[in-house]
């Protein structure tokens, strides 16, 4: 059973599951809810031992919880723990439910980053071109990790009232009604806000908030170092290669966009709606690193009926 919290964040006593924490936005959610005083389990396939298929040695799921862990001492108080585990096996996600209620006794938020099939993606197929063990596998990685990780975590989640279950994906609902290509990417990054939406309705009786969160254009590791080849240091010299990408914005954004929504008092709001980090940013008033508040996606909607260039910087 956990022992008095002496954190001293908004967040403090509370209790948050990053699943998919080893890189990206799934490790800035879980140093940033560290920093508000979170106790934070984060989880993921890579570590120092092994690395998943992505094939990304440079980040691990241990170096996630370190930075958390530094993150809490210097801010909020709270403290990050790693966890391996494979979210596409159930067994080890019932092991590590039955972990965090029985070393903390209670779960208040979940954020289901399930994800790491990029490099399986066909972006230039149609159906009948792709892969079919690669899509169907997107499918697993994108859309079942998260049904097998809520089954397990929402008896514990829905114990108390006041619990917070965060979907992300990659889209609003409003950009997601046209077609994500391909087919497989399509189902995949849909399907979290159809799952926020019902599970929004199942947990109602437990006092449960669900939403389903999108970062925008994201400074992912492998957007900048593959992708562009660039620093995030120096990431503005990516807009060379797409000008488009001075819309961008670095995983701390939305890592702070799941803080403040696991502070709001009045959460319940958003209850099965679709959420941003830049429209977040508007209601909670938090910035990105270097100060600005990005909107990636109303950029991208205004870009598609804009008859002139759009200047990216008034969408910071």
């Amino acid at each position: 059973m956990k022992e008095p919290s002496s954190s001293h964040g908004p967040l403090a006593s509370k209790v948050a599951l990053v699943a998919g924490a080893t890189r990206g936005a799934g490790r800035a959610m879980a140093v940033e809810l560290c920093r508000a005083g979170a106790t934070v389990y984060a989880t993921g396939r890579t570590t120092r031992e092994r690395a998943s298929e992505v094939g990304r040695t440079s980040e691990t799921i241990e170096e996630t919880a370190e930075l958390a862990s530094e993150a809490g001492a210097g801010g909020g108080g709270g403290s990050g723990h790693a966890v391996a585990v494979d979210h596409l096996d159930p067994e080890q996600v019932r092991e590590l439910i039955a972990r965090i209620d029985r070393e903390q006794g209670a779960l208040d938020i979940l954020v289901n980053d399930l994800w790491g099939g990029d490099h399986l993606v066909g972006f230039d197929k149609k159906l009948w071109e792709h892969d079919l063990a690669d899509g169907l596998r997107v499918l697993r990685l994108g859309i079942d990790s998260h049904l097998i990780t809520s089954t397990y975590a929402l008896p514990l989640l829905t114990r108390r009232p006041g619990g917070l279950l965060i979907e992300v994906t990659d889209g609003t609902e409003e950009f997601n009604q046209r077609y994500r290509q391909p087919v497989y990417y399509d189902l995949a990054k849909t399907a979290p806000l159809r799952i926020a939406r019902a599970l929004a309705e199942e947990t109602k009786e437990h006092g449960t908030t669900a939403v389903c969160l999108t970062p925008g254009w994201l400074r992912s590791e492998t957007m900048l170092d593959t992708h562009f080849e660039v620093s995030e240091d120096q990431w503005r010299d990516g807009c060379a290669k797409d000008p488009n990408f001075a819309i961008s914005e670095s995983p701390v954004f939305v890592g702070r966009a799941v803080a403040a929504l696991a502070a709001d008092p009045d959460v319940a709001r958003w209850n099965g709606r679709s959420v941003s980090s830049g429209g977040l940013a508007k209601i909670y008033g938090f910035t990105d690193v270097d100060g600005s508040a990005p909107d990636a996606w109303r950029y991208l909607m205004d870009l598609d009926t804009a008859e002139e260039p759009l200047d990216a910087g008034t969408y910071r």
